[in-house]
């Protein structure tokens, strides 16, 4: 499915193909909550990054979180005019793009189930509004999003 996303200010345009467009995956963790926003957590999807295409490149910016004083290899991409976040990449996992859901423009299919991740590091004023089908952890999940659209069906 050809993903189109953007920032909250158009000043970056950028699109890609992916396999696993379903947001279903709500990630609690501080990194997301005070980056991303959005109810206390955010939403990634996978992507094939190869197909990656972006206009105003020049206006991304790129940090690294620090993990006990040292910077993470994982780059997550903003803008560096509105501060939207738009992607995470790794170098460890070079095939992927991690864009986040709330920056796609491309009307996304609606998951039947989602995962609660990183419940551990949750803010306290947060409620987690999970259904009894979805699935809960309190660090990472024991699928990947590959794992979880293909236990699903709905490989795109």
């Amino acid at each position: 499915m050809l993903l189109k996303g953007s920032c909250h200010c158009g000043a970056i345009r950028f699109q890609l193909e992916s396999e696993h467009p379903y947001p279903y995956n709500l990630c609690y963790c501080s990194v997301c909550r005070k980056t991303a926003g959005g109810g206390g957590f955010a939403i990634n999807l996978s992507g094939q990054f190869e197909t990656l295409r972006i206009e105003g490149a020049e206006h991304q910016g790129i940090y690294h979180v620090i993990n006990d004083g040292q910077p993470s290899v994982a780059e997550r991409h903003f803008c560096k005019q509105c501060a939207s976040a738009l992607w995470v990449y790794d170098p460890r996992w070079p095939e992927l793009i991690h864009p986040f859901a709330s920056a796609i423009d491309s009307e996304l299919p609606v998951p039947s189930q989602k995962t609660h991740l990183m419940l551990g590091s949750k803010a306290s004023w947060v409620e987690v509004n999970a259904k009894a089908e979805d699935k809960c952890f309190a660090e990472y999940p024991d699928e990947s999003i590959a794992q979880w659209h293909e236990r699903q069906g709905l490989l795109v």
